[in-house]
């Protein structure tokens, strides 16, 4: 493994960023926590391809913690009444604050989670926003051009799949189905509950992410 692949993988080793890592892995789904992981690595990814310089365009910190928070949601203490996004933004507001960030911060990385799903939004708010929301749709495949097969196999081996989508889609409508004020009208929530509901019941995010470069 070269150089450049060792920084890559290696995760933050802060102690914020440790607490964060073992939250996700004890309270997520293994699909949800590798995909959590994989989207942190193919933000930084990106971040180097545009030319984005850590400390200064972005915090590196901040964008490690709102990837890898960024489905908290969809964990049973993440289960609210809000739609996913923003329930999963106020837990790692909450989680972020008790581990002594600052309130801009904190602010920074909601900010990023709420509008993870919010395309033309998240990318004019910050570069924060715009690099988790452009690293998560990597992992679905979206837009990545840039990387090589070796960098993609590599990051696979550490963090497999396991159906991904499929596993994202099934966490997000199952809390839906209880709680129907988390899929307003229009909301992407409530897209995969039409969807799930309508023959074939496979949304098109899962087919399109099958059929996309990593599978799902």
């Amino acid at each position: 493994m070269t150089e450049t692949m060792i920084d890559l993988m290696t995760l933050p080793d802060t102690p914020v960023a440790r607490r964060a890592l073992a939250l996700v892995k004890d309270t997520e789904s293994p699909a949800t926590a590798h995909h959590s992981i994989r989207s942190a690595l193919f933000a930084r990814l990106c971040a180097d391809h545009q030319g984005a310089r850590p400390g200064h365009d972005y915090d590196p910190d901040l964008l490690f913690l709102a990837c890898v928070l960024h489905d908290i949601g969809l964990t049973e203490a993440g289960d609210r009444d809000q739609r996913f996004e923003v329930d999963g933004a106020d837990l790692a507001a909450e989680f972020l604050t008790a581990q002594g960030l600052s309130a801009d911060a904190v602010d920074a990385v909601w900010e990023a989670i709420a509008l993870h799903t919010s395309p033309g939004i998240a990318e004019r708010r910050s570069t924060l926003s715009a690099l988790v929301r452009t690293g998560i749709g990597m992992d679905f495949g979206i837009a990545t051009h840039f990387v090589d097969d070796t960098t993609g196999a590599a990051i696979h081996a550490a963090y497999p799949r396991l159906n991904m989508a499929t596993t994202l889609i099934d966490e997000i409508t199952a809390q839906a189905l209880n709680r129907p004020e988390k899929a307003p009208l229009h909301s992407l929530t409530a897209d995969f509950l039409r969807e799930r509901a309508t023959p074939p019941h496979t949304t098109s995010l899962e087919t399109a992410t099958s059929n996309g470069r990593w599978g799902n």
